[in-house]
């Protein structure tokens, strides 16, 4: 298995990114092809995608890197394994890849947030070196009416 960011969109990727988002999120939908491209012609994103031997993407990160007034910072966002290949270290090998990213370009801080009941996630995160926090996570939904 290999990681790689994905530089360029393909149609194995927007296949991919099709199959693994409803295993992420059954509220949120696949992107279009138009946004998933402009996440992965963003500068301030970082699609990562891992392979297995035999050409097939069995999951995905996004890594996003941000400067503010107090630094460099990186956020994790939709980290997905396929269910068939949990439990293989895909996703130990897609979050050191992406921690390794965040160190090169400089970033103090990594952030991620995981729901308690993704036991599974929470402890790969531990064994990462992620500590938890003691803070409040605060969120205003901005769509229209949903």
């Amino acid at each position: 298995m290999k990681v790689e960011i994905a530089t360029t969109l393909t149609p194995a990727i927007v296949d991919a990114v099709d199959r693994l988002v409803p295993q992420l999120s059954r509220s949120s939908p696949p992107p279009t092809t138009v946004e998933l491209g402009e996440v992965v012609s963003s500068p301030a994103t970082h699609l990562f995608i891992a392979i297995d031997d035999g050409g097939t993407v069995v999951g995905m990160a996004t890594l996003v890197t941000f400067r503010i007034p107090t630094g460099m910072r990186a956020w994790i966002e939709d980290v997905v394994v396929d269910e068939a290949g949990r439990g293989e270290g895909v996703g130990r090998a897609l979050t050191d890849a992406m921690v390794d990213r965040a160190r090169e370009q400089g970033c103090r801080t990594v952030d991620l947030t995981s729901r308690p009941s993704r036991e599974q996630a929470n402890r790969l995160y531990q064994r990462a070196g992620f500590e938890r926090r003691d803070t409040n996570v605060y969120r205003l939904d901005l769509r229209d009416g949903d």
